[in-house]
């Protein structure tokens, strides 16, 4: 008898339970309907994110090279449409550059200069055409200017600051300003440390002062 009324209380227990659990279940809303959420990311010229970047110092550059890319008015009567286009020049003195023709090169360079003369990369290309000619005081002057004109200094323009560096100090090197020469080595490293060539060159004039004191 004990064991029957206990079985019974058992059943009742568990149809009160039921019946809790189905009120329950009646009382939990229904599952939301699947949607799509459209994102849109803000348009950037660099390849870094905002959060990281620096974005005064970036929209200044941006700013500078769009005014420094503006032609000036002068008169360019006597040259054809291309030849009063800085762009069109600049890659014909890349194209005589790559061909080793580097006089004709600095003679393009020098009349986009004429045209756009706070573009950088204008500079830094005809120093490189003067450090082949051994011109080696020309090429501290353009890449001075190009140094100056590399700011503010911001990822995208690290590439072309290491160069202008480089390019100095191996005009210094040629010239045994090995301080100087030093200088701009490790101003380099400073922006790409992993660049081999400028370690070794770094190497050997720094090896050259250490021996000359």
């Amino acid at each position: 008898m004990k064991l029957l009324s206990k079985q019974k209380e058992l059943d009742s227990l568990l149809t009160l339970y039921r019946k809790q659990l189905q009120r329950l279940s009646e009382q939990i809303p229904p599952t939301r309907k699947s949607g799509h959420i459209t994102v849109n990311f803000t348009p950037r010229v660099f390849p870094t994110a905002a959060r990281e970047s620096q974005e005064a110092e970036e929209r200044e550059w941006l700013d500078k090279q769009l005014a420094a890319s503006v032609s000036l008015n002068l008169d360019l009567s006597d040259l054809s449409p291309e030849e009063r286009n800085p762009q069109w020049l600049k890659s014909k003195a890349e194209s005589m550059f790559k061909k080793g023709d580097f006089r004709s090169a600095v003679n393009a360079y020098t009349l986009a200069i004429r045209m756009c003369p706070d573009l950088y990369s204008l500079h830094l290309g005809r120093s490189a055409c003067h450090l082949n000619l051994r011109n080696l005081h020309k090429t501290i002057e353009d890449s001075s200017k190009a140094v100056e004109l590399l700011v503010p200094a911001v990822p995208s323009n690290a590439n072309d600051r290491k160069e202008a560096h480089k390019i100095r100090g191996m005009a210094f090197q040629k010239l045994e300003l090995y301080v100087e020469s030093l200088m701009d080595f490790e101003a380099a490293l400073k922006i790409d440390a992993n660049d081999e060539e400028i370690k070794q060159k770094a190497y050997e004039v720094r090896n050259f002062i250490e021996k000359g004191i």
